[in-house]
């Protein structure tokens, strides 16, 4: 407990250091650390929602060959941003590092477009969900039905965030350990019942989006760069972590890692059970509730996607804490409108309350004004790469100018500028 302590008070000067007095309870720890990354990510999430889509851009060859294409350049992206972590760990963490290192207009086209990456990520995840939900409970996707299903289901995480930050932490534990098993009885109950195709069904290339060859493939690798975000998230709460210098990185990068093996076992999995292409591509939006059914049997396939759901639930709920400590660290510099509104932190709670629930509210604006579900994931992948790749051009700026900045414990040595010039190229 001692030593916990004065982990905390040496973590407490740090953040001074930077500016910034400790408001928010430190009360993670490296494991915690990873699980919000590795449950924003959520494999269970972003590669079953996208599931049909990707089957309609590219087929099977998107499981494999987009997933693992797309696997190695945000490798370098984690890498980049995991160095910066360990240098600069405060929450809000992309908008501060591009500010320390490229200037105080990086830092707020930085944050600008992760605010609205956050937005998006958000509406997302509650949207895909919701429509699993309508799907398997056999309820018609009216608009007004999606809608009110993702309304409920962001509100859950909203409050859950602003009164239980105890509970979310313990949830988001918890949330590593359920992926992790989730995957696992997949892959078992999969390879029990036997898989339909062959391993070389994986290499098939099949598109019925109507356009050529080459874009959809480019088109479809949506499915694994929308399920492979978020891993920001350990840095986001960099301010609520014990020794961050070291754990958030490390949580970014082995949330990362274990994200791309599991999901391409799973999705592997799932795809070689598909009994017909042309019927499973046919599904759209349900390929994966339909697949599932279909390869199980109407019980052992919704039980399955149930518990999808559940990983999905968890995901959102990570991705409200990270969005909100965002928009509170932005806002706690006057970067966003009513900044003071949403720099309040809840004496009693000690969480950004009304960060939390202005990104409810945003969240569900952007929803019913888009309209269009692979739109808002477009919108959620461009704005968080972008505030991705901006602090590391500023890092690479900085080194080129000799205003290298500062360097953590946890770093890539001589390869640092070689890998930070790969994740901006991608």
């Amino acid at each position: 407990m001692m030593t916990v302590t004065k982990q905390n008070d040496q973590d407490a000067k740090d953040l001074q250091k930077m500016g910034y007095a400790q408001e928010l309870l430190r009360d993670m720890g490296g494991f915690s650390n990873f699980a919000i990354s590795f449950s924003v990510i959520s494999i269970l999430t972003g590669a079953t929602q996208l599931f049909g889509y990707g089957l309609q851009h590219g087929g099977p060859a998107q499981m494999s060959f987009g997933w693992l294409l797309v696997s190695f350049f945000t490798m370098m992206v984690a890498l980049s941003m995991a160095e910066l972590a360990s240098a600069y760990p405060t929450a809000g963490a992309l908008y501060h590092w591009s500010s320390f290192l490229g200037g105080r207009a990086m830092g707020w086209f930085t944050a600008c477009f992760n605010t609205m990456g956050q937005f998006a990520i958000l509406a997302g995840i509650d949207w895909g969900l919701a429509n699993f939900v309508i799907g398997l409970l056999g309820w018609t996707a009216t608009p007004a039905t999606t809608i009110a299903v993702f309304a409920t289901l962001l509100f859950s995480h909203a409050l859950l965030n602003h009164i239980g930050i105890r509970v979310v932490y313990w949830l988001n534990d918890f949330s590593a350990w359920y992926h992790i098993a989730v995957v696992f009885f997949i892959l078992i109950v999969l390879f029990l019942k036997g898989f339909a195709q062959p391993v070389s069904f994986l290499w098939t290339f099949n598109s019925t989006d109507g356009y050529a060859p080459r874009y959809s493939f480019i088109v479809g690798l949506l499915l694994a760069q929308w399920t492979l975000t978020g891993y920001d998230a350990s840095a986001h709460v960099s301010e609520e972590t014990h020794d961050p210098r070291r754990n958030a990185p490390w949580g970014i990068f082995i949330a990362v890692v274990v994200s791309i093996v599991f999901g391409f076992l799973m999705l592997a999995a799932i795809t070689l059970s598909i009994p017909d292409l042309a019927q499973a591509t046919a599904f759209g939006d349900n390929a994966l509730i339909e697949v599932m059914k279909l390869r199980l049997g109407p019980g052992m396939g919704a039980a399955l996607v149930w518990l999808i759901c559940g990983a999905m639930w968890l995901c959102g709920l990570g991705a409200m804490t990270s969005a909100s400590r965002m928009v509170f660290a932005f806002s706690r510099d006057g970067g966003l409108p009513a900044h003071a509104l949403w720099a309040v932190v809840s004496k009693k709670y000690q969480t950004p309350a009304n960060a939390i629930w202005g990104l409810f509210g945003f969240a569900l604006l952007l929803a019913v004004s888009v309209k269009n579900y692979s739109a808002v994931l477009s919108i959620a992948v461009i704005s968080l790469y972008l505030s991705y790749g901006l602090p590391i051009v500023a890092r690479v700026y900085a080194r080129l100018t000799g205003k290298g900045g500062e360097i953590g414990p946890w770093n890539l040595g001589r390869f640092s500028n070689l890998v930070a010039v790969i994740a901006i190229l991608w």
